[in-house]
């Protein structure tokens, strides 16, 4: 695609969530930090919420690549799951073998057995799931129960759970306030602001190779920052967009007329007009086709 016009090695601005990218600033290593010390400290519950697109699978994942050896990780990122399907799939994370037809009396019993196995080998259960604040009432109090199992010291499956704001509203429930009050630790990921988002920018091209001078104009920075809203999924977007459309005029400083493009082909960038379409193709396959030639 650009990576040669650019001098990279990788695209920098893909939105999957690859620990590569992980910027040890901007909150996100703060975050990190504060998980790390809540899970080797033993507590049973800890949360982490923050808008669409802030970054909470990139910090889930890099959470489970950074525990040691001395932990067992299980990670579960559907959250549409009924109470007995929630204890199955924790049961295929763990390596838990069962019957095809097994009551949750005897899979709960399976699980717990292997939840002391692990245990008096020394090490310790982190389940992570995502996107909690879709998940059922009665599946959040099953996996309250199934944290009710310790020892006299230490509790033997400790729960991160990751969410939107939506999680918090989730939790004032009556039926799960024993939930709410186990939750010890609870970090809120923001969006960037301007110098965070620079930095953020800068930190994505370096580790995809980028060896030159700034790649976006000051000005541009500013209206990135407001059509984004400082999103770093809307930044990734609207930065892989403008620069298709930089390398299709066969120019190198991204300006805010490039970004411009790229927001009216983003139907959630603020604040242009959110879709520009030339012959039936959005505004940024428009651009690139004249850029190269290709229009008729």
């Amino acid at each position: 695609m650009y990576l040669k016009h650019y001098g990279l090695n990788v695209l920098p601005f893909t939105i999957t969530p690859d620990t590569d990218f992980f910027l040890n600033r901007a909150g996100y290593q703060d975050a990190l930090n504060v998980l790390l010390v809540a899970l080797r400290t033993g507590e049973g519950f800890i949360k982490v919420t923050g808008e669409v697109g802030v970054g909470k699978t990139l910090l889930c994942r890099k959470l489970l690549k950074s525990l040691k050896n001395d932990f067992k990780c299980a990670y579960i990122f559907n959250p549409y799951l009924q109470p007995d399907t929630l204890l199955f799939a924790i049961a295929d994370e763990l390596g838990v073998n069962y019957e095809p037809i097994t009551n949750r009396h005897a899979l709960q019993k399976k699980i717990t057995k292997a939840l002391l196995n692990i245990h008096a080998n020394g090490k310790r259960v982190v389940l992570c799931l995502d996107e909690v604040q879709a998940m059922p009432v009665q599946t959040l109090e099953t996996l309250r129960l199934l944290t009710n199992i310790e020892t006299e010291k230490r509790k033997l499956i400790q729960v991160v759970l990751f969410g939107q704001p939506e999680l918090d509203v989730l939790l004032e429930q009556p039926s799960i306030r024993q939930l709410k009050q186990r939750i010890t630790f609870a970090y809120v990921l923001k969006p960037l602001n301007r110098e965070a988002m620079k930095s953020y920018l800068r930190h994505r091209l370096a580790v995809a190779g980028y060896k030159g001078r700034d790649l976006f104009a000051d000005s541009a920075l500013d209206y990135l920052h407001r059509a984004s809203k400082g999103i770093p999924r809307m930044i990734n977007i609207l930065s892989h967009k403008a620069m298709l459309v930089v390398y299709g005029r066969g120019e190198h400083l991204i300006k805010v007329k490039h970004l411009q493009i790229a927001v009216e082909d983003s139907p959630e960038a603020e604040p242009v007009k959110r879709f520009s379409l030339f012959n039936g193709a959005p505004a940024i396959m428009r651009w690139m086709s004249a850029s190269l030639g290709m229009s008729r």
